[in-house]
């Protein structure tokens, strides 16, 4: 939040006072259907709208003290709800009017559930400032969010030393789908998760994680309740939470379809070592980054290609999501994108099942501009899950580490991360 949010009471309605807004006070006569005690919850509330030039997207968020269910082992928390994703004026100050049939707005608010410490009094405010960040992102990119969705956040939500430094998203257990003026509006519910998880996540699907953190108290249990203190992650509480990931990935294969990293790649007929000595430079050259910086302004770089053979380049953290790229995705026939934090350079590897793709048996390389299509055969596939074993233990590899493939005209070199 920035220093024009404040603590508030949003007191009861007045004469002498607006009338509140019809999607606002909906979505308030939800909350008070649950909370019939509190009324005027505290809220934090952005003084400076968003649609006066005001940083913060959401208008208001409430915080209610929620006793739990305690035969139920569900504990004390703090309830935090959002007012803003949604169309709360329906006039066009800040969401397009769609009428009242579609979504409101972006179609949810956030919700949030932190345990409720002992020596708590009133609830803390940092959810807030959490909860407005995913906000902004949602604002700025135009993607909503959904149950079962994951973020990679990096650091405690708190800003402490937690474990908790991640977050899935699910719906909230409390707050269904709703009906507004406006159109309808779900509530999804964030999760703070730690760093294991996410990547069981990331490897298998935020449904089968959320399962797991569900059957588990000290995980969350029923009503995914974040614990910021919780030092234990699902696979120390639960032996065969592993083997049960595994046992998912193998089966369903994974539900992530794509990430951000460093990559680059290039038309090559022949691979030897020699093309890898200088990886590390063309990846970072001024001209690689002209070239995918611009490679949407030009129709010539936007023409469709077919591609003799080709050459993958990716820095370490993106090179070891290749053995869940191809284990988790392609042998499930499906496809998987790295996409360039550089630019627009992107790489796609494509299962022979996918369809609609550039890419066949007789031209396994196609790009059109800096997008970049590879198809990877069943026994290509196979070969690959085998080979990127050694991405498993990236601390043991020589980097540049190159996997070449010459009868298929396919290298893939590995190098080290920016520091």
């Amino acid at each position: 939040m920035d220093e024009a949010a404040a603590l508030t009471h949003h007191p009861p309605p007045i004469n002498m006072l607006p009338p509140t807004p019809a999607g606002l006070e909906t979505l308030y006569n939800l909350c008070r259907k649950i909370y019939p005690d509190q009324v005027n919850p505290l809220q934090v509330t952005a003084l400076l709208k968003y649609w006066l030039g005001g940083p913060d997207p959401l208008d208001y968020i409430s915080m209610y003290a929620n006793p739990g269910v305690p035969n139920e082992n569900i504990p004390p928390h703090w309830h935090y709800i959002s007012f803003g994703l949604s169309d709360l004026h329906g006039d066009g100050r800040v969401h397009d009017p769609t009428g009242n049939e579609g979504p409101s707005g972006f179609g949810f608010e956030l919700t949030f559930r932190l345990k409720r410490e002992p020596e708590e009094t009133s609830p803390p405010t940092w959810p807030a400032t959490l909860m407005q960040s995913l906000a902004k992102y949602v604002f700025q990119s135009g993607n909503a969010l959904c149950a079962n969705d994951h973020v990679s956040w990096h650091c405690a939500l708190d800003n402490s030393e937690s474990r908790i430094q991640h977050m899935l998203m699910t719906t909230d257990p409390q707050l269904n789908s709703t009906q507004t003026p406006f159109g309808t509006v779900d509530f999804v519910q964030i999760v703070g998760i730690c760093t294991e998880e996410l990547k069981a996540t990331q490897q298998w699907n935020g449904s089968g994680i959320l399962d797991i953190l569900k059957r588990l108290r000290a995980a969350g249990g029923a009503w995914h309740i974040t614990d910021m203190r919780r030092g234990e992650s699902i696979f120390e509480l639960d032996p065969y939470a592993h083997e049960e990931v595994e046992r998912g990935f193998e089966l369903q294969g994974s539900n992530l379809s794509g990430v951000s990293g460093r990559c680059s790649w290039s038309e090559q007929d022949y691979f030897s070592g020699k093309d890898c000595k200088d990886v590390n430079a063309r990846l970072d050259s001024p001209f690689h980054q002209s070239f995918i910086g611009n490679s949407l302004e030009s129709p010539e770089l936007l023409r469709i290609r077919k591609l003799d053979g080709v050459h993958l380049i990716f820095n370490l953290e993106a090179g070891s999501l290749l053995p869940l790229a191809i284990r988790g995705r392609v042998k499930h026939g499906r496809h998987f994108t790295f996409k360039s934090v550089l630019g627009e350079t992107a790489i796609t590897l494509v299962a022979h099942s996918v369809t609609g793709t550039l890419v066949q048996q007789e031209q396994p390389y196609m790009s059109q501009g800096a997008w970049l299509q590879v198809l990877i055969p069943d026994d290509l596939a196979q070969d690959m899950a085998v080979t990127f074993q050694a991405l498993a233990s990236p601390e043991a590899l020589s980097l540049p580490k190159t996997f070449s493939w010459p009868e298929r005209k396919l290298s893939i070199t590995i190098v080290a991360d920016k520091p």
